[in-house]
């Protein structure tokens, strides 16, 4: 047997177990984790401020939206306040939001405004989510970080 077809074969052979080595590592089976919409919907606070965000469980149009709203009690806005800005067929207005979730991780918020029915986009990426818990970025700006903290609900 000719000694070069056998270290050419043995170098074969090492290059082929690791590869496999590498194939089974961690490094490259990581997997997006899945979260729950259940988790997201209720009432959360920001960074242990009066700031609120609430994701309802109301179904806000066909596409699959779901209605949420936030509100600063710092600046005496309640979440009252936002219940009765909604007009008289019930469309809600500044501090309202139509929100889609995917478990992926993914959160689409389209900020309603009442000036002329704009619709304001904005595109987060969740990093945490249980049942304490909240965090998530901008899409667009990695820096725009936010933290919230899930709340037993308010008397």
């Amino acid at each position: 047997m000719n000694v070069r077809f056998m270290i050419s074969n043995f170098r074969f052979l090492l290059l082929a177990v690791v590869g496999m080595a590498l194939a089974s590592c961690d490094m490259f089976n990581k997997t997006t984790p899945e979260y729950q919409l259940s988790d997201l919907q209720g009432l959360w606070q920001r960074n242990n401020t009066q700031e609120f965000i609430r994701f309802t469980t109301e179904q806000s149009d066909e596409a699959g939206y779901f209605l949420g709203c936030e509100w600063d009690e710092a600046e005496d806005v309640t979440e009252q306040d936002r219940i009765d800005t909604r007009n008289e067929l019930g469309y809600p207005g500044n501090g309202w939001f139509k929100y889609l979730f995917e478990t992926s991780g993914s959160l689409t918020e389209i900020h309603l405004m009442d000036n002329g029915g704009a619709e304001i986009p904005k595109v987060y990426v969740v990093t945490k989510l249980n049942d304490t818990a909240l965090e998530y970025y901008e899409k667009e700006q990695k820096s725009v970080k936010f933290y919230f903290t899930k709340m037993v609900e308010k008397q």
